[in-house]
């Protein structure tokens, strides 16, 4: 069973990956930050938004560094920011009441985690058995998402293992680590695999695609998904926006769409719904009532048989009358009943009628 705490912490969090779209620029992420969080509170969602640290002079190698050939290095080098930097957009993350996160690609990022007091550490896909990394990240106590991209089976359970001995609260993300994915590289029955297989957990679906912002919300939140990870981005200053990325007008429908979902469901999954009013006075205007065959006088009683073929059931049902619903069986009529007629509560003895509750229930319902 998923703990309360891990509910309150992971459950219905969208997390926005600001990655490095700030392109080693504080005034682009503290954009990118200001116009996703005008559409966050709008729409009213809990929302984290999360960084990317790395400790670039240690992180590649020195024969490596300045090389344009190698994508990874080459961006990695191009979005540096400084630990002012990054203070100043955790600041400006906490000042728009959204929670800050990051993903820590390495032991010294982890310590940054911690100075700037970050409440949720994220695991990426690549470093799902970086065992060194994950021992740091471990050793802060703080809660943690992991997405799953790429990952074996016995990565996961090894993982999920790591941290449940350790009681660290975890969320696991499906994830499929294609930049972007096709619609049919989603493979969100994943979803239904990973709340199987680790029902004590909050199970999300960090996504990269880009035909549309509803529908795997829809499906994934009716699967049970309850914690949303993109890469989101800004249109500014003449940057290529990644297709995988969302800017602030598409988050707003992904969140929109959120709400459908939520409503849709209804939110209960372990219990009966509760039945509305107005959806009882719609099924009971469905519902035969019992009429008379013939005249009938008071003493007679009611038997199965009897029923069959001294009564008859027709819609309407008539405020105070029997129905298909109410078996009779020894009751008798205390007064005379026409052909045709409504047979009501007060024509008979018994149950119905000398209970108050369903004498009301009966009395109230129908035409």
């Amino acid at each position: 069973m998923i703990s309360q705490k891990d509910r309150d912490l992971f459950e219905n969090l969208f997390v926005l990956e600001v990655a490095n779209n700030h392109w080693g620029s504080l005034d682009r992420g503290l954009k990118i930050i200001h116009d996703h969080a005008v559409v966050v509170r709008y729409n009213n969602v809990k929302a984290a938004l999360k960084l990317q640290f790395r400790d670039v002079d240690e992180f590649i190698h020195p024969d490596f560094k300045g090389s344009t050939e190698l994508r990874y290095i080459k961006k990695t080098e191009d979005t540096k920011l400084t630990k002012a930097d990054f203070a100043k957009m955790i600041d400006e993350i906490r000042r728009v009441s959204c929670i800050p996160m990051a993903t820590p690609f390495d032991e010294a990022s982890v310590d940054l985690c911690v100075e700037f007091d970050l409440p949720i550490i994220k695991v990426a896909s690549s470093d799902m058995n970086d065992w060194a990394l994950l021992e740091k990240i471990a050793s802060t106590r703080r809660p943690v998402i992991v997405s799953t991209g790429g990952a074996s089976e016995k990565d996961l359970d090894d993982l999920v293992r790591f941290f449940e001995h350790r009681d660290i609260s975890l969320a696991i993300n499906h994830c499929v680590a294609l930049y972007p994915s096709e619609d049919g590289e989603l493979d969100l029955d994943q979803i239904d695999y990973l709340k199987r297989r680790y029902p004590n957990h909050i199970i999300g679906l960090s996504t990269h695609e880009y035909h549309d912002w509803h529908s795997s919300m829809l499906i994934s939140y009716g699967k049970g998904a309850r914690s949303w990870e993109r890469h989101i981005d800004i249109d500014h200053g003449g940057v290529a926006v990644s297709p995988y990325c969302s800017l602030p007008q598409q988050c707003d429908v992904w969140f929109k769409s959120f709400r459908k979902a939520a409503e849709m469901c209804g939110g209960r999954s372990d219990s009966r719904r509760s039945i509305s009013r107005r959806e009882v006075e719609y099924l009971d205007a469905l519902v035969r009532g019992a009429y008379a065959r013939r005249d009938l006088e008071p003493g007679y009683v009611f038997s199965k048989c009897g029923f069959e073929k001294d009564f008859y059931l027709a819609i309407p049902l008539r405020k105070g009358q029997l129905s298909c619903r109410e078996v009779m069986n020894g009751e008798q009529l205390v007064v005379p009943i026409k052909a045709n007629e409504s047979l009501t509560i007060n024509h008979i003895d018994g149950p119905y009628n000398e209970n108050e509750g369903l004498r009301n229930l009966i009395l109230n319902r129908g035409l």
